[in-house]
């Protein structure tokens, strides 16, 4: 009768290196894997998993030297102790990193053989581990475009009128600079809390928590606006409506296909330079009822025109939501920005800086993609699920 080998694991990211560690250990006899649950690993690593206790389970068994696998319900890095009480293995196996003195013991008291193998990949391959691959996976988190009504997420300006705010998730398809317009640091503090990816959870829910997050009550100082948050968590076009307060009183989406596609195929980048060292865009602000009037407005005729799929509404709007914003804050045309607008005004129907501007990237309203300029970011919009 064959021995039954036991080992215990995350199995988070299922890798060559998780391969041959069964491959070896199942020439002990038949092997029985344990696997952390969800709330195990969020409380030892401090972060959720990649793939749920279910998906590794089902990817863990479907190895073809496992016998059967389990998910262990205790806690902590002794959270096996109720599987292998179950198995009753006859071996209880580890790698060389995973070992310890308390696993030792343990094996010990129950009269289990303890075996710690040397992590050494199948012929071929590179030595793996999920740490190495966690090194070097790219950040898949979105960036934020705003569309139209800039700056009336802070209360200090739609406190002398209500408006919306339009943003765009964009997939990751490039690294867009820092400083640039295109909502970094609100990205980089999301990346404290997801360094991947965002969770599989109600994407408005996410944005609030990540400017919960960044906008912590004990930091003084900038309070940054939920339209950053909102544009990197919520997928497709959004417009979010701010009536004297941080969070908007309400949420509108838009994830029609056709829509996204028509904004892809009309809306490019163009990279200027990253806001400077020391440069203060709200210095000499300028913001009346009436200035507040004209950027909601325009952000109004902007959503009215998306939806339509009217280009030369699109364009009307989208300049006058810039026209608004620099009237209301001059600083945001620092030098140079100028000279970028100029080489471009006549290949473009309508453009505006990212962002609070100051530098960054020029987007331009472009009537198709082939009148785009070649040295032009084209830009992808993030659909749900991605």
């Amino acid at each position: 009768m064959s021995k039954k080998v036991f080992v215990s694991g995350c199995y988070d990211m299922l890798h060559s290196g998780h391969v041959a560690f069964f491959k070896e250990a199942s020439q002990y006899g038949d092997l029985y894997v344990g696997i952390g649950s969800d709330a195990t690993i969020k409380e030892l690593k401090s972060r959720k998993t990649v793939n749920s206790e279910l998906e590794r389970l089902y990817m863990v068994k479907a190895i073809r030297y496992v016998k059967d696998a389990y998910i262990n319900r205790g806690s902590g890095m002794m959270d096996f102790v109720d599987t292998v009480d179950m198995v009753k293995p006859d071996i209880f196996v580890v790698n060389e990193d995973g070992g310890s003195e308390t696993k030792r013991r343990f094996c010990e008291e129950r009269g289990i053989e303890y075996v710690v193998l040397q992590r050494v990949p199948d012929a071929g391959l590179e030595a793996r581990s999920t740490t190495s691959i966690r090194n070097s996976v790219k950040c898949q988190l979105p960036y934020r475009l705003d569309l139209a009504g800039t700056w009336i997420d802070q209360p200090y300006v739609s406190c002398f009128g209500a408006g919306w705010a339009l943003t765009i998730s964009l997939e990751p398809t490039i690294e867009f600079m820092e400083r640039g317009g295109m909502s970094t640091s609100t990205r980089n503090a999301a990346k404290k809390i997801w360094p991947y990816q965002l969770p599989n959870d109600n994407s408005e829910t996410l944005a609030k928590m990540l400017f919960c997050f960044e906008n912590d009550p004990t930091r003084q100082g900038h309070v940054s606006g939920a339209q950053d948050a909102i544009g990197i968590c919520m997928p497709g076009l959004n417009r979010h409506y701010y009536n004297n307060n941080y969070w908007p009183e309400k949420i509108e989406s838009c994830l029609d296909e056709d829509i996204l596609v028509w904004l892809e195929a009309h809306l490019c980048m163009i990279p200027m330079f990253p806001r400077r060292e020391g440069v203060s865009v709200v210095a000499g602000k300028q913001i009346t009822p009436e200035g507040v009037k004209k950027l909601s407005g325009a952000a109004d005729a902007c959503w009215v025109a998306i939806m339509n799929r009217d280009l030369e509404a699109f364009a009307r709007a989208f300049q006058s939501s810039f026209d608004a914003q620099i009237a209301m804050f001059p600083s945001m045309m620092q030098p140079g920005v100028q000279e970028y607008i100029d080489l471009y005004r006549d290949k473009a129907m309508a453009w505006k800086m990212s962002g609070a501007g100051g530098g960054g990237y020029l987007a331009l309203v472009c009537r198709s993609e082939e009148d785009m300029p070649v040295e032009a970011i084209r830009i992808k919009i993030r659909r749900p699920g991605l």
